[in-house]
């Protein structure tokens, strides 16, 4: 079953963790779900093959919001001084998606990812199973998204492309006809190479477009 393979292979990796540091530390929800073809994208295949027609949740931040407005996201966002990542996940996905799990949905961390933002992201994996009736908070979210885990598994995934101060490469993940940038799209890559192909590889050295620094 795919929810064991994917605990499995994140209990054999040895996830790096960026540790004591100024950044605002956050967490993210890398949200499994059961079924789902994604909504609306131009491009996107309405059928789903790969890993028992699984998908990811991903969002469109709304627009009213200070930071990041409009752009593509995983349910995430400050952890608390009382949390600890995986109890914020949770609690983001409630409060984001309307998404309420129990603390056994957790299946592993995979690596931090620091943000030019000035974030250090936490992202935790876990086990949404059918997920249905989510529904978006109008205060963050503008549309939810399932994104058949068949569309990261793409020929053309990831895109890479010369970094806006040229040291490091910037990382997208195209899906339809368009695509998702860093840190989401580093996220989403770690998950497809380990959880899904079985590559333990790193991503903390990709960047992020000029646009995702603010």
């Amino acid at each position: 079953m795919l929810r064991e393979r994917i605990r499995q292979r994140l209990r054999g990796f040895e996830v790096r963790a960026v540790g004591d540091h100024a950044h605002r530390a956050a967490a993210v929800a890398v949200a499994v779900t059961e079924e789902g073809f994604g909504a609306a994208l131009p491009g996107l295949p309405q059928h789903a093959t790969w890993s028992e027609r699984c998908a990811l949740i991903l969002t469109r931040r709304s627009e009213a919001l200070r930071d990041h407005a409009g752009q593509w996201a995983l349910p995430g966002g400050r952890i608390e001084p009382d949390e600890s990542p995986e109890q914020a996940a949770l609690r983001e996905l409630a409060e984001e998606v309307r998404l309420v799990l129990d603390p056994d949905a957790v299946l592993g961390r995979l690596d931090d990812y620091e943000t030019r933002s000035g974030y250090v992201i936490t992202p935790v994996v876990v086990w949404a199973g059918p997920a249905r009736g989510i529904v978006p908070n109008p205060a963050e979210v503008q549309s939810i998204h399932r994104i058949p885990i068949d569309e990261f598994m793409r020929a053309d995934a990831p895109m890479l492309e010369r970094g806006p101060d040229g040291t490091r490469p910037v990382l997208r993940m195209p899906v339809g006809d368009s695509w998702i940038a860093a840190p989401t799209a580093a996220v989403l890559y770690q998950f497809r190479e380990l959880c899904i192909a079985g590559r333990a590889t790193r991503v903390a050295h990709f960047d992020q477009p000029a646009f995702a620094w603010r």
